[in-house]
């Protein structure tokens, strides 16, 4: 018998959807990924960047002010720059760079 915490009732899954954002990728972001030499660091970068279907309960993230995009996620020496909108639950990853002096 499994443990009493592994089971979900249809009414979390429904709760659990309620809260999670979905991700949205721009084709400019998704390019800057797939341009990353070492692929495992890309894939970090990708599930990391999955990660703030949580948002604003995310680390790393930091809100952004005179700067293009509204809020940073730190990835290493990576950064992932996004918007979002709260009124609807979308994030939408518009770049992927890596830290450097011209980065900000």
């Amino acid at each position: 018998m499994r443990p009493p915490s592994l089971y979900l009732h249809i009414n979390d899954i429904c709760l659990i959807l309620l809260i999670m954002n979905t991700i949205e990728w721009t084709v400019k972001a998704l390019k800057q990924l797939r341009k990353i030499q070492d692929k495992d660091q890309a894939k970090g970068i990708y599930l990391e960047a999955q990660a703030l279907s949580h948002f604003p309960d995310c680390a790393g993230v930091k809100k952004l002010s005179n700067h293009r995009y509204p809020y940073r996620l730190r990835v290493g020496g990576w950064r992932v720059f996004f918007q979002f909108d709260g009124t609807i639950k979308i994030i939408r990853i518009e770049e992927v760079k890596k830290r450097d002096e011209h980065t900000y």
